[in-house]
Order: structure tokens, then C-alpha cells, then sequence
């Protein structure tokens, strides 16, 4: 078989990948699984900008990841940051994909890449009702938050500078800075054609005043995956319990207590100012008890909890806003535009009832 007819029967996917040049990369990397051969390739759809591809060789399977097609300006260095920390993450119980092999030469396929074990299950979100016993049986779906508490804390224990990461965010000052980072991002946005501005989110500077005014005086520093939510936690089919967290490009250093933030924004209760995006929401945890739960498990002092929640609704809205404001630039499409900014709205919304009660 030659280099061409392999690519041509596997197709290149719109020039992601040059599956030729792959085979020999991996010909010489012994602990990519199966030998000989790529004998089949099935893109993996969802998940973020990145691209992912399940791969066959010799009868095993395995994921390459790579950047999208046309990468931004820090793509290859993200892709190897999440292999870097993949790889930290090897031999502790935070549930995660195994890392096999990692390319950092950008001549093979275009861009940097890394191969790891396939995660079972399913990811939940979209429109999509819960699949399986999670949509049948309360006690399955009370477990999901169960399990996301759980993960979030394993991830908190691991010790970030014996695992190689010391180097791996900038933790100084983390918690006093993060108001100025993220507005500093809002603004960012004006110079977009058409944009009209963030002036019309409504409480903005109230929140970010009130963040200001109440940071934690006991804030620790560990690893935060940074996207901790639904569409990027996989639970398997077969028990209530997460197989693995995935797309860790927005991992850092950070007090990991706003990973269980980002958890409590995707949360519904009665009152939110909008509905569950999951169906049925019936039998999940309360907010509350996630909190208790994750005092209970990492035995942190939780009272900073409601800043947590509200510094998550205050930086996802900052970044959602970016959507809206590459909508009307015509960098994506309106109804993406209107949806991101309606739940910026709904996020600030939602802090502000916070910060009137200060408690979850």
C-alpha cells in the first residue's frame, strides 16, 4: 500500500490530516497502540474548535487531537499544554483520558497533535434528553453531581508542583486579579466591527465591585481544568460515574474551588432566571448540597463558596460576550451571537441574586 492510497482511502478531511505522514510518525513511537497499518478513521463531532479522530491500527483505537484548521496564533502551544498536563495527570484518580504519544513537530501534519485512550460513554447537554438509566431513574442523575464534586476534588488534591506544573499559570495575586483580567477581556471586544459595546449588559461593574470588595483571604492554588461543565465531563453508560474530563485547553493554575463555580452556573434550581438545559432535571442535587458535598470531600472551609459562584457567572459572561461581538463582525453566525449574549445576561443576572443574598 502507498503513502497516497492511504490517504486517499482514509480522506484528509478537508487537508486536516495527512494520514501518509501520520503512519510514519507513529511507526516510529512504539507506545501508540496496535501495529501496522491505520485500517480505518472516524471524525468525532461536538467539543470545541479542536479537531479529534478515532483511529483504528492493528485492532486497537485511539484519539488523535489536533488544532482546527486554520489555528489561532497559540494553537500548537495549547495542544501541548494539554498533553503536558495529561500526561501530569497519569497515575492519579482524577478521571481522565490516557496520554500515548505527543507530536510537537508541526511539519508532519501542519500542526502539533497528541494520541490517547478513548473515553467511553456520553457527554451530556445540547438539546439532547439523557440517554439510557440517567433519563429513567432519579438515583442515576442525584449521582452526575455527585461524581462532578468528586472529580473536581481529585483534581484539587493533586500537588501541581510535584506533578511538574509549577510553571503551569500564573498563580500570584490569582484571586485579587481576576476582575481586572476579565474585564479587561469585555473591553477587549469594543473594536469589533458593528459591536455596539458591553455597555448594554446590565451590573457588570456592580459584580465586579463586589468581587473586589469580598476576595477570600484563605484561597488556595491547584490545577483548574477552566471549562468545568456538562459538555465536557463524559459519564459512562454502564454506571453513574464519570470515565473521563476532556477539552483541557483552558486548564491553568488557580483556586480549583471556581471549577465547582463553573458546576454551579450550568446548575438549575427554582428561581433561575431560565430553564434546565438538561431533561429531566428531576432527582439532581441542589446547588447546596454539591457545596456541603465538596466541603465534606476536600475538607476546605466552603462560607467563599457564593464568590466562587458569582467570579464564575462574571468571567463566563466576559468571555460569552466575545460571541455576540464576533457575530455582529459577521464572524459567526446571529442566532450564535444572540444566544451567547442572552446567557451573558442570564450569568450577571444570576451573580446579582448572589451577591443580594450572599449564599447559595
Amino acid at each position: 500500500m502507498t503513502g497516497t492510497t492511504l490517504t486517499a482511502r482514509l480522506g484528509d478531511f478537508g487537508g486536516l490530516v495527512d494520514w501518509d505522514r501520520v503512519q510514519a510518525w507513529i511507526d516510529a513511537h512504539p507506545a501508540t497502540p496496535g501495529s501496522g497499518p491505520i485500517t480505518e478513521v472516524a471524525r468525532i463531532e461536538g467539543g470545541s474548535q479542536n479537531n479529534l479522530f478515532l483511529v483504528t491500527r492493528g485492532g486497537e483505537k485511539f484519539v488523535m487531537r489536533r488544532p482546527p484548521k486554520h489555528p489561532r496564533a497559540n494553537s500548537n502551544e495549547t495542544m501541548l499544554r494539554e498533553a503536558r498536563l495529561l500526561k501530569a495527570l497519569r497515575g492519579t484518580g482524577v478521571p481522565h483520558a490516557d496520554l500515548y504519544a505527543v507530536c510537537d513537530d508541526t511539519s508532519v501534519i501542519g500542526a502539533t497533535f497528541y494520541l490517547m485512550r478513548p473515553l467511553a460513554g456520553f457527554a451530556p447537554g445540547g438539546s439532547r434528553a439523557l440517554p439510557g438509566r440517567y433519563g429513567s431513574e432519579q438515583c442515576w442523575r442525584y449521582a452526575i453531581g455527585e461524581e462532578l464534586v468528586r472529580a473536581a476534588v481529585m483534581l484539587e488534591a493533586v500537588d501541581h508542583i510535584a506533578a511538574g506544573l509549577a510553571d503551569y499559570g500564573h498563580p500570584e495575586n490569582w484571586h485579587a486579579r481576576q476582575v481586572d483580567r476579565w474585564r479587561a477581556q469585555l473591553e477587549s471586544y469594543r473594536g469589533a466591527p458593528g459591536y455596539e459595546g458591553p455597555d448594554a449588559l446590565s451590573k457588570v461593574d456592580v459584580i465586579g465591585r463586589w468581587l473586589s470588595d469580598n476576595v477570600p483571604k484563605d484561597g488556595r492554588i491547584g490545577i483548574i481544568h477552566g471549562d468545568y461543565q456538562f459538555p465536557n465531563i463524559m459519564f459512562s453508560l454502564e454506571e453513574p460515574e464519570i470515565t473521563g474530563l476532556i477539552d483541557w485547553e483552558l486548564s491553568t493554575l488557580g483556586d480549583p474551588l471556581l471549577d465547582l463555580g463553573w458546576i454551579l452556573t450550568s446548575w438549575w434550581e427554582t428561581g433561575d432566571p431560565k430553564q434546565p438545559n438538561i431533561q429531566p432535571w428531576e432527582g439532581f442535587m441542589t446547588r447546596r448540597e454539591l457545596v456541603k458535598l465538596y466541603g465534606e470531600l476536600s475538607g476546605r472551609d466552603m462560607s467563599a463558596a457564593p464568590w466562587f459562584f458569582v467570579l464564575a457567572c462574571y468571567k463566563l459572561g466576559c468571555i460569552l460576550e466575545g460571541s455576540y461581538a464576533r457575530s455582529k463582525a459577521g464572524q459567526t453566525t446571529k442566532e450564535t451571537g444572540q444566544r451567547t449574549r442572552n446567557y451573558a445576561i442570564y450569568l450577571f443576572t444570576k451573580a446579582m441574586q448572589i451577591i443580594k443574598t450572599e449564599r447559595i
